[in-house]
C-alpha cells in the first residue's frame, strides 16, 4: 500500500527556518545552551556537548521559536539531512542555532515521533539530498526543507509506528545515559586515588613532591607498549570487510569502541582486540578502544600496558589527555611524534593500588562494554524495522519490543 504525499509544512504548526548567523557565545556554562547542527545526529540531539550563550542573546534569537519537547529539527547544511527529536523539557533554556530547520507537527495531523523517523527513511532522505546543492558546502534551502514531500498514513497508523520507533531511541538513550554515568563513576574514582590521593591506606602512607612512597613517576613509553600506525597503499582498501578493519584516524570513533566502515587487505600496523587507541594528529589524543583486532593508519597509535592493567591505563590516559591537542605541534595541523608521545609523563602508583584500581575500573568497563553492545543490537534493530515500517507492509503487531533485544 502506497501512502500519500505531503509537504511536511502543510502538517506542521509551524515549519521554520532558525536564525541564519552566529550566535555570540560566552564561556560556559550558562543556563543558556546553543544546538549546533554537530549535536543533531541519528534521531538524536545533544544537548550536553553545546556553547553557552548570554541570556539577552538566548532571547533575541528565539523570538521566532524555542524548541521544546515534540518538536522535531533537520540539518540544512554541514552536513545536509540529520534528524534529532526533542526529548528535552520545555524548562531548559535551549536554542537552535543556525542551517537548522525546525518543526512543530500539529498533533492533528502528524505524530512527531513519525516524522522523525519518516524524515530519516531512504525515501525521504534521497528527495532531501536531491534538492541539495552547492560545490563546496551541499546546502538545502529553507523553501525545500518547508515543501518536502513526506508519505502521509492515517494518523493511528503514524503513531504506532512512530511509538515502535522511539521505544527503540528511548532505550538507546537510557543505555548511553548509564554509560556516560558509569564513565564518570571511573573518572572521579581516578581523581580521589591519583589526583587527590585518597587512596587506601594513604593516611599511613608519606607523601613527599606529590609522590606517595612506593609509586613514581614514569613515562608513558615506560608502563605501556605503543604501536605507531602506518597506512598501507590505499588501492588494498575496500568496504566489503575484506581482510581487517582500517581506521585512519579519529573518523569512526565512537563514545568508547571504534565502529567499521573501511577494511585492507594490506595490513602494516595492527593494533590487538583491547588495545587503546589514540589519535597522533588532528586532533592529538582522543581516546577510543577496539574490541576486534585492526589496521591502524599513520593518524592512530595502539596502546597496551605492560602490566595487563588496561583500565588503569585508559583512566591515566584520560587524565592525560583531559583536552585535545595539549601536546604535538605542526604548521598545518597538531600532531605529535613517536618520541614525544613515548615521553608522556605518568604518576604510577604501587603495585598493590595499581591492582586493586584495575579490577575495581574493569568491574565498571566491562558493563559500559555490555551496555554499548546493546546501543549498536537496538541500533540495527531499529535501522532494519525503518524502511519495512515505512513501506506500509509490515505489521506492527508482530515486531519485536526493543525490551526483548536488551534483555
Amino acid at each position: 500500500m502506497r501512502w500519500p504525499l505531503r509537504p511536511v509544512s502543510e502538517l506542521c504548526e509551524f515549519a521554520i527556518d532558525c536564525v541564519n548567523k552566529t550566535a555570540p557565545v560566552v564561556d560556559g556554562p550558562t543556563p543558556y545552551k546553543m544546538i549546533r547542527t554537530t549535536n543533531v545526529k541519528g534521531g538524536f540531539i545533544d544537548v550536553d556537548d553545546v556553547r553557552y550563550v548570554s541570556k539577552d542573546t538566548f532571547e533575541k534569537w528565539t523570538r521566532r521559536s524555542r524548541p521544546r519537547y515534540g518538536d522535531v529539527v533537520l540539518t540544512r547544511e554541514a552536513p545536509v539531512g540529520e534528524v534529532g527529536r526533542c526529548t528535552f523539557g520545555d524548562e531548559e533554556n535551549i536554542f537552535l542555532g543556525q542551517r537548522l530547520f525546525h518543526y512543530r507537527p500539529n498533533a492533528e495531523l502528524l505524530d512527531w515521533n513519525y516524522l522523525s523517523y519518516v524524515l530519516q527513511s531512504a525515501e525521504v532522505q534521497g528527495r532531501l539530498q536531491g534538492r541539495a546543492f552547492g560545490a563546496t558546502v551541499p546546502h538545502v534551502k529553507v523553501g525545500d526543507a518547508g515543501t518536502l514531500l513526506i508519505p502521509c498514513p492515517p494518523l493511528d497508523e503514524q503513531r504506532r509506528i512512530g511509538r515502535i520507533l522511539a521505544d527503540y531511541d528511548d532505550l538507546i538513550a537510557i543505555n548511553q545515559r548509564r554509560i556516560q554515568l558509569l564513565e564518570d563513576a571511573a573518572r572521579r574514582l581516578y581523581r580521589e586515588w591519583f589526583v587527590n590521593l585518597r587512596f587506601p591506606g594513604h593516611a599511613s602512607t608519606s607523601v613527599m613532591s606529590g609522590v606517595p612512597k612506593g609509586w613514581e613517576k614514569c613515562t608513558l613509553g615506560d608502563l605501556a607498549g605503543i604501536v605507531m600506525g602506518q597506512s598501507p597503499e590505499s588501492k588494498f582498501y575496500n568496504v566489503d570487510g575484506e581482510g581487517l578493519p582500517f581506521h585512519q584516524g579519529v573518523t569512526n570513533f565512537g563514545f568508547r569502541y571504534v565502529n567499521h566502515e573501511t577494511f585492507t587487505t594490506q595490513a602494516t600496523r595492527v593494533a590487538e582486540a583491547g588495545d587503546i587507541l589514540c589519535s597522533v594528529r588532528a586532533p592529538v589524543g582522543r581516546l577510543n578502544l577496539t574490541r576486534d583486532r585492526i589496521a591502524i593508519g599513520r593518524g592512530l597509535s595502539a596502546i597496551r600496558s605492560r602490566t595487563s592493567h588496561q583500565s588503569l591505563l585508559l583512566y591515566q590516559l584520560k587524565a592525560l589527555f583531559v583536552q585535545e591537542d595539549m601536546i604535538g605541534g605542526g604548521a598545518i595541523f597538531n600532531s605529535v611524534g613517536k618520541k614525544e608521545l613515548f615521553a608522556q609523563p605518568l604518576l604510577q602508583p604501587s603495585a598493590a593500588i595499581a591492582s586493586e584500581f584495575n579490577r575495581l575500573a574493569s568491574m565498571i568497563d566491562d558493563q559500559i562494554n555490555t551496555l554499548d553492545k546493546q546501543v549498536w543490537q537496538l541500533m540495527e534493530a531499529r535501522d532494519l524495522l525503518l524502511p519495512r515500517l515505512m513501506s506500509g507492509q509490515l505489521d506492527v503487531s508482530g515486531i519485536i519490543l526493543p525490551e526483548e533485544i536488551a534483555a
